[in-house]
């Protein structure tokens, strides 16, 4: 098992991804950028800063956005979702992954809307 905290996406006590049997499994990522909330109340640039986290943990990983097989999305209101879905549509158009969106009371942060977790292939996209 390999564990992988990119600069700026760490946190203690937990790793950001972690690499076993050829999957990669990401923890949530939300809408942070150099330790603080981004975007606002804006669901779609949150939604935009979190897969921007997210790519760059996998990237660390040796893994990429198009190797996602499995995304999970968290948002504290079923409004928001297509915010979410816009961008995921617009990163996945050609090859959407498995997913599953849940509304929630709350995230750690009250200025965060959502989180995005994922797992991956390992490098898949560069076979």
């Amino acid at each position: 098992m390999e564990r992988y905290n990119p600069p700026g996406l760490q946190f203690e006590g937990m790793s950001q991804a972690v690499v076993h049997d050829g999957l990669v499994h990401v923890s949530g990522q939300v809408a942070l950028r150099d330790g603080k909330p981004a975007g606002g109340g804006d669901a779609e640039a949150q939604a935009r800063q979190c897969f921007a986290n997210l790519e760059a943990v996998l990237n660390e990983a040796g893994s990429a956005l198009s190797d996602v097989i499995l995304l999970r999305c968290y948002l504290t209101d079923a409004e928001l979702y297509p915010a979410y879905a816009k961008v995921k549509n617009e990163l996945f158009r050609a090859h959407p992954p498995c997913g599953t969106a849940v509304i929630v009371k709350a995230l750690l942060l009250p200025e965060l809307l959502l989180e995005v977790e994922a797992i991956a292939a390992v490098g898949s996209a560069s076979r």
